[in-house]
């Protein structure tokens, strides 16, 4: 793909072109991902304390006794929304569904290993890890395109 950024001071407002041979996934996930109107700041609470952070600051949310919980480049904060909720917020090209309980953000996945019944283990930048249930693992190879066996 061919990326090219073009400065004009006449212009009042910005315009965005896709130039394509043909109209495919690619096109179309890109025309997506810039309609894209998901929230830009996330609030969790430490102790007392309500801290804000953008989701390129989020590692992974998860689920724990009914709590979501935002683990973060800062430390680990209670979220007050649902998973599903937050999931809906979150940019679709950046984060993906690990398990019932768990959303991963892609840019922060450093590797996976093979795992029980058929589901992987996903290691963090961080070095925590977390469990991808056995109904999401083709949407992850999807996201990352997935090479090779399995």
């Amino acid at each position: 793909m061919k990326i090219q950024v073009e400065i004009d001071e006449t212009l009042e407002t910005k315009e965005v072109w896709i130039r394509s041979n043909v109209w495919d996934k690619e096109v179309q996930q890109l025309l997506d991902r810039l309609q894209e109107e998901k929230r830009v700041y996330f609030a969790g609470m430490d102790k007392e304390t309500r801290h804000i952070f953008r989701p390129d600051d989020i590692i992974y949310l998860y689920t724990m006794d009914k709590t979501v919980m935002a683990k973060t480049k800062e430390g680990t904060f209670q979220m007050k929304e649902r998973l599903y909720e937050l999931e809906q917020q979150l940019p679709d090209s950046q984060f993906v569904r690990l398990s019932k309980s768990a959303i991963a953000n892609l840019d922060e996945l450093k590797q996976f290993e093979a795992s029980f019944h058929g589901s992987l283990c996903v290691y963090f930048r961080s070095g925590e890890k977390e469990y991808v249930s056995r109904k999401y693992v083709n949407g992850i190879k999807e996201k990352i395109r997935w090479k090779g066996k399995g």
